[in-house]
């Protein structure tokens, strides 16, 4: 059976959709995950696909499971 993959695009859409619904900005999202800001923008405009452990730090910080970030 065929895995289906899910698209840096699509991660970094879910990423930016869930801190814009907690009012985070880039700035406080990086102060959370101890991720650089520019490192967050590069997720969130899909040039970056994040590692498993940099998914995990974000989903933290925003309160959500990280299948919200992957699940199709």
């Amino acid at each position: 059976k065929a895995v289906k993959t899910i698209s840096s695009v699509e991660i970094g859409k879910r990423v930016k959709e869930a801190r814009n619904r907690k009012d985070l900005r880039q700035m406080d999202m990086a102060e959370k995950t101890g991720i650089l800001r520019a490192n967050i923008a590069r997720i969130e405009s899909g040039r970056h696909k994040p590692s498993l452990e940099t998914l995990e730090r974000i989903a933290g910080a925003l309160g959500i499971p990280v299948a919200n970030l992957l699940s199709r």
